[in-house]
């Protein structure tokens, strides 16, 4: 097993009407010994948009905003601006992030050459509804925990027609794959990858071919105890000379509801769908008081990361309150994942 510090919580709440609720799952970028932090701010009433601050080193606050660095603006994001997270390819800055309609989410994302001035690009989803997926699921022989997955946790009178497929946790891998844009993405309950060359590739047709032939470019499926009801995205993935990182959430459904944990697996850097390596048991789990006890108890939310001598430093979302730091021994993480790899 990985040997887990717990570095304690970071960053909390504070009187700011923008974050006066919850400050949570960040995404984050080191240049130089600075740590930029982007995180989802809650204000009362449940409307996020994204702060920010940058540490000394991986520990230390040293600046932190009085005010949002993104916020809605648009229709598709008037009820909130949700978990960034951020890649740097070719000098351009990527901060994806989860719009919120306050019905449906929608995956859109804004750029930047300086991480201070952000122009969003708008949605790159496409917005396809439970019932044409699982039309196209059947038609491709999904397995059947794709057909109906997440419908009904969604608002009270929806329909089948009118819910859109989930699609929580978008991101870019921090370089192009094989020439192309790589980009996670989740349909419940699993994690995928889309290829693509230019954002404006990303139509509704191209999204809809992509579906139709999803089983080929899942990721990472759930497999293990912890991971009984889903999996989803972390971090950006980090790349090593074994190959990428991939630093994950699992969740499980258990009798005191549900249960939100840490992952990790090794990807191959030519092919993130060839699993090197896993850890058939969590990274790490809720333990303490102010991650079993929040606004959604029992959950550790992985969400940024930085490494600063040799060791990897993970942020995360503490009970959907607060944002808190565990950290480990790079090496020793990498080695468990060589030790544990198998034919997936």
């Amino acid at each position: 097993m990985v040997s887990i510090r717990r570095e304690g919580i970071i960053l909390e709440p504070t009187d700011l009407e923008f974050e006066n609720l919850a400050v949570i799952n960040p995404t984050c970028i080191r240049e130089g010994e600075s740590v930029h932090m982007f995180y989802r701010a809650v204000r009362e009433g449940n409307y996020s948009s994204v702060g920010y601050c940058r540490l000394d080193g991986p520990l230390n606050v040293a600046e932190r905003a009085k005010e949002p660095i993104i916020a809605p603006e648009f229709d598709y994001e008037m009820h909130g601006i949700e978990d960034p997270r951020i890649a740097l390819i070719d000098g351009v800055y990527y901060l994806f992030y989860m719009a919120y309609d306050g019905r449906n989410v929608w995956a859109a994302y804004a750029t930047s050459s300086d991480m201070k001035d952000f122009k969003k690009k708008g949605v790159v989803t496409a917005g396809i509804s439970y019932a044409e997926a699982s039309r196209i699921f059947r038609q491709s022989d999904m397995p059947g925990r794709y057909l109906n997955f997440g419908i009904y946790d969604k608002c009270e009178g929806d329909t089948r027609d009118t819910v859109l497929l989930w699609g929580k946790d978008t991101f870019l891998f921090p370089e192009k794959i094989n020439g192309k844009f790589a980009l996670i993405h989740r349909v419940l309950p699993e994690i995928q990858v889309i290829y693509f060359d230019d954002f404006q590739d990303l139509t509704p047709e191209f999204w809809r071919e992509h579906l139709g032939q999803l089983s080929d470019y899942i990721i990472l499926n759930s497999r293990y105890w912890f991971e009984s009801r889903c999996i989803g995205g972390g971090p950006t993935p980090i790349e090593t000379k074994e190959g990428w990182l991939f630093i994950y959430h699992a969740v499980e459904d258990t009798k005191q509801g549900k249960v939100y944990r840490a992952g990790a697996a090794l990807l191959d850097r030519d092919n993130p769908c060839r699993v090197i390596g896993r850890l058939d048991e969590p990274l790490f789990s809720p333990e303490e008081k102010w991650e079993k006890k929040g606004i959604v108890n029992n959950v550790v939310f992985p969400t940024g990361t930085a490494i600063f001598d040799e060791r990897l430093y993970i942020y995360y979302g503490a009970a959907d309150e607060r944002i808190a730091v565990v950290s480990l021994d790079l090496k020793e993480l990498l080695d468990e994942l060589m030790s544990q790899s198998t034919d997936f």
